[in-house]
């Protein structure tokens, strides 16, 4: 029989954002690292493109261990809003603005160019939202000018930390993800751009399935569970399983897709062999 290898990942930072189901307009996060977040993290350390197959990382198999569950946050953001004077520049290199603003121009001045009381320009110009270049002439316009914000909401895990797990039996791709996890060939970040982990994040190939590996594994230091929750991906139908889509079938950006897996939430009393004394 073909023995297993794991190897563990420190995932700790100011913030971390493990969404499940993230929109623009309103961005959750599970109380957890998943499993497609944890994968795309180790993909990208490695060098994957989006556009690439998931594959042989789609047959690892996953844990995390919540050793400081953190704190959930919510972010409210408004964009864009308010008024913006007309400037002689935006007349000059836009000639949107300018066929806009033409009409206003000769049927109105005001003490201070910029105050025409006009609706064709008041009510036209606003927050520039997606500058790009424009198409027929190069210079840089805005492809949404109106004054209403956009209204989003965050949500993050702040002052969390969690060790991570992926199993194979295939111990050489597991030293080459862990290699790649201390110098990786993209940038990592904890489910979301703006969240960077802090520290080293590889804790070594263990040999030993994930339940052996985490049960032989300190604490971090700083947690705060003596007994850490744990969530072990089983078997689909394992009694006392619950099913979660966050299985990764691709990281393409216009064409994602996620299939459903099952894991079993455990307690861990964690023990003493397997230390982090390499990341402090």
């Amino acid at each position: 029989m073909t023995r297993p290898y794991t190897l563990l990942a420190r995932l700790a930072g100011p913030l971390q954002a493990w969404g499940l189901v993230a929109r623009f307009d309103r961005r959750d996060t599970h109380l957890r690292p998943t499993k497609s977040g944890v994968i795309g993290l180790l993909a990208a350390a490695a060098g994957y493109s989006r556009d690439e197959p998931v594959a042989p990382l789609d047959e690892l198999r996953f844990a995390v261990r919540a050793d400081r569950p953190g704190t959930p946050v919510r972010d409210y953001h408004t964009v864009g809003g308010g008024r913006y004077p007309l400037r002689p520049r935006d007349l000059i290199t836009d000639h949107r603005r300018a066929q806009q603003a033409a009409t206003a121009l000769e049927a109105a001045t005001g003490p201070v160019f910029g105050t025409l009381p006009a609706r064709a320009v008041t009510g036209w110009y606003g927050a520039p939202k997606g500058i790009a270049p424009d198409p027929e002439g190069g210079p840089l316009l805005a492809r949404k000018v109106g004054r209403d914000p956009m209204i989003t909401s965050r949500s993050y895990l702040a002052d969390a930390k969690f060790v991570a797990a992926v199993e194979h039996t295939d111990r050489n791709l597991l030293e080459e993800l862990a290699a790649a996890l201390e110098q990786p060939r993209r940038l990592l970040w904890l489910g979301r751009k703006n969240c960077p982990p802090t520290g080293e994040i590889s804790g070594g190939v263990h040999e030993g399935g994930i339940e052996d590996v985490l049960a032989r594994t300190r604490l971090l230091p700083k947690a705060t569970a003596e007994h850490p929750w744990t969530w072990i991906e089983v078997p689909a139908g394992t009694a006392g399983a619950s099913s979660v889509a966050d299985h990764p079938l691709s990281f393409h950006p216009v064409h994602r897709s996620y299939a459903p897996r099952w894991e079993q939430r455990v307690r861990i009393e964690p023990g003493e062999s397997i230390g982090w004394d390499h990341l402090l």
